[in-house]
């Protein structure tokens, strides 16, 4: 039995990994082909002014690339796990022997929702990436817009976690539980929200890619340890079809993860999380803000900044996020990616060890 179950868990994510290897030359012949990226350079501060810290540092360390480099690469991660889900399900279904069957991961308990919550926000991603590109040099859909839309979409995941899964506690290290009862909605709905604007952890060659890929390892290791093992063969898959972009990624990149990857991954990281969590027998939301370090504090930063310029009148960072900081202050890119990655491994391990505690 354990052997078939790190066979149900490795071979799709290998499948993935394949995939999305053979899929990157024809996704990269397409958008260099329609020059899928911003035809107008330049950002915004979190406060609205321009950016002056960015520019300077864009002039030095990525000069071009912003108008160079093609967006959507995270098309490359969402289709890869969409072909290798339906592909065993189908091939399940049209040769049933038992490696096949064995092979499924594609249930209603376990991966439906999560796979609803990546292509969702993959889709919406999608379009702001579309307008992105678009040469009037629009910005995108708006701020508000994606967060209403982040808003609807976890509320009802939250909503079906409590009424139709029966999910109204959460698990405290130490055998204990908080009993929230509806309120488990209204708290899903904010921890998507501070994943997804983790999301624009996305701002260096590679750095994505590491800390997602890790997150989403740490999560199947930690469904496979509660015998979930759909979730833990989907999650491993998405790690396979992560890890593969991230072939493309590290400097200098081939092509950006962009919206159209991030809205889809912090969303579906929320939900695998709680799936981890009371629904595993175990810990996964309180692991979440260990295993997710990297995305935490890459928020926390940006609410740092905007809350000292506007309560001190000064910055606490040359630029925020904290990654575009250690940039400014003369930290080569790649030396920044790699200890994120250094750092999403320990974290990895340790929110491991915190959210498998109930289970040993």
């Amino acid at each position: 039995m354990i052997t078939s179950n790190i066979i149900k868990v490795f071979i799709p994510a290998t499948a993935a990994f394949a995939v999305g290897i053979l899929l990157a030359p024809l996704l990269t012949h397409y958008l260099f082909k329609h020059r899928v990226w911003k035809k107008v350079a330049g950002k915004t501060a979190l406060d609205g002014t321009p950016a002056v810290e960015f520019e300077k540092l864009r002039h030095t360390a990525h000069t071009g690339t912003e108008t160079s480099t093609p967006r959507m690469g995270g098309v490359l991660i969402w289709v890869s796990v969409m072909i290798v889900t339906l592909g065993v399900w189908l091939l399940a279904r049209l040769v049933p022997i038992p490696l096949t069957e064995k092979l499924d991961f594609f249930s209603r308990s376990q991966t439906w929702i999560p796979l609803l919550s990546l292509l969702a926000g993959a889709l919406m991603g999608f379009v702001n990436d579309l307008l992105d590109i678009h040469p009037s040099g629009e910005r995108g859909v708006r701020l508000r817009t994606r967060l209403l839309f982040v808003t609807l979409v976890s509320s009802f995941i939250g909503w079906w976690f409590y009424a139709k899964l029966g999910v109204d506690s959460l698990g405290i290290p130490g055998d204990g539980t908080l009993t929230l009862g509806a309120l488990i909605v209204p708290l899903f709905v904010i921890i998507t929200l501070g994943l997804y604007a983790g999301g624009v952890i996305d701002g260096i060659d590679g750095l994505a890619g590491g800390v997602f890929s890790t997150a989403f390892m740490a999560y199947a290791g930690i469904a496979y340890f509660q015998n979930q093992i759909n979730l833990a063969a989907f999650s491993a898959t998405l790690t396979g079809a992560i890890l593969a972009f991230l072939w493309f990624n590290i400097p200098p990149a081939r092509f950006w993860m962009t919206e159209t990857g991030t809205m889809g991954l912090t969303m579906t990281l929320a939900v695998i999380a709680f799936m981890t969590d009371t629904p595993g027998n175990g810990y996964g939301v309180a692991a979440l803000p260990i295993i997710a370090f990297p995305l935490v504090v890459t928020v926390l930063s940006n609410i740092i900044q905007v809350t000292s310029k506007k309560v001190r009148g000064k910055k606490v960072f040359r630029i925020a996020p904290l990654h575009h900081h250690f940039e400014a202050i003369g930290w080569p890119s790649y030396k920044v990616t790699m200890r994120y990655w250094i750092i999403s491994i320990i974290c990895a391990i340790m929110g491991m060890t915190v959210a498998l505690l109930k289970a040993s």
